[in-house]
């Protein structure tokens, strides 16, 4: 519960660990959609700077799964700077991104392996009790499609094609 003496803006109650951990889940369940069955936890630490973002949400949203990351990266490439974005939101978010995949692991969405410095998601038949306002119905749908697609190339080309280092 918010604590009444604290001053939220609208960025801290809508780009939320919990939100965060959902998105992760998402994500995760797109990733072994994608015949792939743990994702890197580099990985995570660009979703949310992309499914938080409105124009590049909409992006993602408006490219179809079948077309993949390479067509995403086309269309968002016509602005540049939209592109070069990620990078700053991946280090500007790399705390929520981090708190997200704590509160995920320990409320059992996903489950980190620490050795492998990976996860996996769980309890896919969670999907069906979340209970997601309208306004943010299209981050679940948006991560779990970066999951697909993120699955159909290694982590340096992901890192590469979105042009970002962490």
């Amino acid at each position: 519960m918010l604590d009444d003496a604290k001053n939220y803006s609208e960025l801290e109650i809508t780009q939320n660990p919990a939100l965060g951990a959902y998105a992760l889940w998402q994500f995760g369940l797109g990733y072994q959609e994608g015949d792939a069955e743990r994702a890197p936890i580099l990985l995570a630490f660009l979703v949310l700077p992309m499914v938080f973002h409105a124009r590049t949400l909409a992006q993602i949203s408006s490219t179809r799964e079948s077309s993949g990351l390479g067509k995403f990266i086309q269309e968002i490439s016509e602005n540049r700077e939209e592109l070069l974005s990620i990078h700053e939101r991946a280090l500007a978010m790399r705390r929520l991104s981090l708190n997200s995949l704590v509160l995920s692991a320990s409320k059992g969405l996903i489950a980190l392996d620490y050795e492998a410095v990976n996860f996996r998601a769980t309890s896919p038949e969670l999907l069906s009790k979340a209970k997601v306002p309208e306004r943010l119905k299209k981050i679940g749908p948006a991560s779990r499609r970066l999951g697909i697609w993120f699955s159909q190339l290694d982590t340096i080309s992901v890192v590469r094609a979105l042009n970002v280092s962490l």
